[in-house]
């Protein structure tokens, strides 16, 4: 049986396959974007890469083009969202359950949408 941290049993790549119906707000070859479900901010998108990649620190040198799409597909959704052309937002990862990382499949967190307390 697959477990959580393994591609076989990982959300992430189940909804980035399209297995969960859930809806894009935005895709790339490399990446695919979607609204949190417990949003910390208006605009709470999540960009995942579509490769099972457990955590940043799990990024290896053939990666650099899935990392780069993934990035560049979250200046896409701040776009789409209006985020360019208000205060700014913020992109945000986590690594490690430390961090708050829940699900173990990279992503990134796009927030906006008002004023985001400082980070210290």
């Amino acid at each position: 049986m697959a477990d959580a941290t393994s591609e076989a049993g990982c959300m992430f790549c189940r909804i980035a396959r399209g297995e969960l119906g859930t809806p894009f707000v935005a895709e790339s070859e490399h990446a695919v974007a979607f609204r949190d479900l417990s949003p910390q901010a208006p605009t709470h998108v999540l960009v995942v890469p579509r490769k099972h990649i457990a955590a940043l620190r799990a990024v290896g040198e053939d990666d650099a083009p899935i990392v780069a799409g993934v990035m560049a597909l979250a200046v896409e959704v701040a776009r789409r969202e209006g985020l360019l052309d208000g205060g700014g937002y913020r992109v945000v990862t986590n690594d490690g359950a430390d961090a708050g990382q829940t699900v173990f499949h990279l992503h990134v967190h796009v927030l906006g949408g008002h004023q985001l307390a400082a980070m210290g």
